[in-house]
């Protein structure tokens, strides 16, 4: 399975924090609070991600073991869950320590509801508008997760610092075959993910990561969702 080279140039920064036991108007005051005068970007949106994985699971395995370098693939899209998804968006995620880039492709129109398969989103690949290279990529990867969540979008005064506040958190299983999701676990914790260039990396951005009273933490919504779902794979 091949992914194009780490591009250094173009990777950013991504620092995580995974509140717990604060109310989420409380949490949204401290990010308006924070030295950096955070301003929200636009309106709030629900962010649905389907997660893939290879037959075993080595994007997840990967992440587990803090692995430098780490790959995601996912079909991102804003709004309702389920139903007729009309601008999805096929991602893959790849980092090398603490840096990130992202690759994001436009792909047909599809429907998520209770037929969906790793038959019909393949079908869907096969008939998108795509690299060569990512359709291979994505042939041999199935479903993994389905996850939503709602998203607040902030940005600093000087525009140097992106910051995000998720919330209700919420995973459902997905498999190969016919999918009835009624499985579905709930997470009440909230996920602070702050982002920025590799150009401003330094005191300023120890001065805005010192100024949140969170704490910074190793979190994947991706691999959290799935072990809540198998609960004994690890």
């Amino acid at each position: 399975m091949h992914f194009p080279p780490f591009n250094f140039e173009q990777s950013r920064f991504e620092r995580k924090f995974v509140v717990k036991n604060m109310h989420y108007h409380e949490i949204v005051q401290q990010v308006r609070n924070n030295r950096a005068a955070f301003l929200p970007l636009h309106h709030p949106r629900y962010v649905n991600n389907i997660y893939f994985d290879t037959n075993d699971m080595d994007f997840f395995s990967d992440n587990v073991s803090g692995k430098g370098s780490r790959k995601k693939a996912r079909i991102r899209w804003y709004g309702d869950l389920m139903g007729n998804i009309t601008k999805p968006i096929l991602e893959f995620k790849m980092r090398e320590g603490m840096v990130g880039n992202k690759l994001s492709f436009a792909i047909k129109p599809f429907t998520l509801d209770n037929s969906f398969t790793s038959m019909y989103i393949q079908d869907v690949f096969r008939s998108s508008d795509i690299p060569d290279w990512v359709r291979a990529v994505m042939v041999m990867l199935n479903p993994a997760l389905l996850n939503s969540y709602k998203r607040q979008y902030f940005i600093s005064f000087n525009n140097n610092f992106r910051l995000t506040v998720d919330d209700e958190l919420n995973y459902f299983g997905i498999r190969w075959g016919i999918n009835n999701f009624m499985e579905k676990h709930t997470c009440d914790d909230v996920i602070v993910e702050l982002k920025y260039d590799k150009d401003h990396d330094g005191k300023d951005a120890a001065l805005v990561t010192n100024s949140l009273p969170f704490r910074l933490s190793k979190s994947s919504k991706y691999v959290n969702g799935f072990e809540m779902l198998h609960p004994m794979v690890t």
